[in-house]
């Protein structure tokens, strides 16, 4: 099972369209997360033209989004356990909220953004991975999106590009 994990695409504040190299990817992935801050109801229905698609609303989604996708998902796919959350809130590391989120949940995989940098660690026995931002940088020096693979085992990267062409 092939899955490409994004967040924080800002869409259109922070890109008119989705990367060419996200878009391949896509194409050919099973499922695709997205966990949060999409902007706009009409970027999750073009993320739906590439399959399969879960995700999760994020600080800067309003009611709008709010009524397509949940705060958090906690997924079973392939046997795995995933929770998938945005990561926004008070006190505490984006991480270690994300953590916090589920820590009632015995999960193998918790997906999370907000803070827009891309992130592979594990905390116990749980991989963390935030994907960074397929659209909006900031100061760092490379675009990214995530790929995870679930065969016999849970294998994670992050995907880093210049252009958002």
């Amino acid at each position: 099972m092939n899955i490409i994990v994004v967040s924080d695409t800002h869409m259109p504040k922070k890109g008119k369209k989705l990367p060419f190299l996200l878009q391949e990817e896509m194409k050919k992935a099973d499922l695709v997360i997205h966990a949060g801050d999409w902007q706009t109801p009409d970027i999750y229905e073009h993320f739906q033209q590439f399959g399969d698609l879960y995700g999760v609303y994020g600080n800067v989604d309003g009611e709008d989004m709010k009524r397509l996708v949940p705060r958090r998902q906690l997924l079973n796919v392939e046997g795995y356990k995933i929770g998938v959350v945005h990561g926004h809130g008070e006190k505490k590391t984006t991480e270690k909220r994300a953590a916090a989120e589920f820590e009632e949940e015995d999960v193998d995989l918790i997906i999370f953004g907000h803070s827009h940098l891309p992130l592979l660690k594990f905390s116990k026995k749980t991989m963390l991975f935030n994907p960074g931002s397929a659209t909006d940088k900031r100061r760092l020096p490379h675009y990214s999106f995530g790929k995870i693979t679930l065969n016999k085992g849970i294998t994670a990267q992050h995907i880093f590009y210049d252009s958002l062409d």
